[in-house]
């Protein structure tokens, strides 16, 4: 199963790309979570710390994901489950003025 992951912004310059595309087993399931974990592991401690609140340890509450354009938020949230082929974009906050 491929899932893709669109970066923008700090996140571009951690991984270095604009999009990647993960693989995970047929009979594994796929959240959210579990793809930022792979992530995690895969780009260390500058991306961790983006991502997770360092005294928490739980995901900081200004990133939006959105699967396949709909937001994560209004599904399950970080337990929400991929199937082959989405894409989760990990966006930033957004600022305006």
């Amino acid at each position: 199963m491929k899932v893709s992951v669109r970066f923008f912004t700090t996140l571009r310059e951690v991984t270095g790309k604009r999009e990647e595309a993960l693989e995970f087993s047929e009979r594994e399931v796929v959240t959210v979570e579990k793809v930022l974990e792979r992530l995690a592991e895969r780009y260390g401690k500058e991306f961790t710390e983006y991502i997770y609140d360092g005294k928490k340890g739980e995901i900081k509450g200004f990133l939006q994901f959105l699967i396949n354009g709909r937001s994560a938020s209004t599904i399950k949230g970080l337990k929400t489950e991929l199937a082959d082929g989405d894409v989760l974009a990990i966006l930033p906050p957004v600022g305006g003025g």
